[in-house]
Parts: C-alpha cells; structure tokens; sequence
C-alpha cells in the first residue's frame, strides 16, 4: 500500500512539473513572438525601406497573434488532456 502511495504521489509531482514546464513555454513564446514580430518590422522592413512606423506597427500586431495563437493551441491540448484523464 506504502509502494503505490509513493508512486501516485511521484506521477503528481511529475505531473505538476510538466504543467508549469508547458505555462513557463506559453509565456516564453508570448514575449519571443512579440519581439520577434517588432524586430522584423522595425529592422528589417522599416529601417531599409524607410516606411517607419508601419512595418513595424503590422510586425508587432502579427507576433502579438502568433503569440496568443500558440496560447489558445495549449490550452486546447490541455483541455482535451483534462477530459481524458477524468473519462
């Protein structure tokens, strides 16, 4: 009974690991796409074709989505893990 006790509690503690891995990456990826998207805007297409700030404006906005789109894909995939685990 001790044996199995110990195993459920190291799968929660792996589970809850894996879990903050996934909110640490959504965040991560939040802020990378953003910049990433201000970057090509600004450097790229606005410092070499002089059309300052609009490159930059629909860069920033585009990686601001790609952001959340990777959000919403997560916690898609969460939501589905969640229903499996009750069924």
């Amino acid at each position: 009974m001790r044996q199995e006790d110990n195993q459920s509690e190291k799968a929660q503690k792996g589970e809850l690991l894996r879990l903050l891995g996934v909110a640490g990456t959504v965040g991560i990826n939040l802020v990378a796409s953003t910049f990433v998207g201000f970057a090509i805007g600004y450097w790229l297409i606005d410092g070499h074709i002089g059309t300052f700030p609009w490159f930059t404006i629909i860069f920033t906005l585009l990686g601001i989505v790609s952001g959340f789109r990777y959000l919403f894909r997560v916690a898609r995939r969460a939501e589905r893990e969640g229903q499996k685990w009750k069924s």
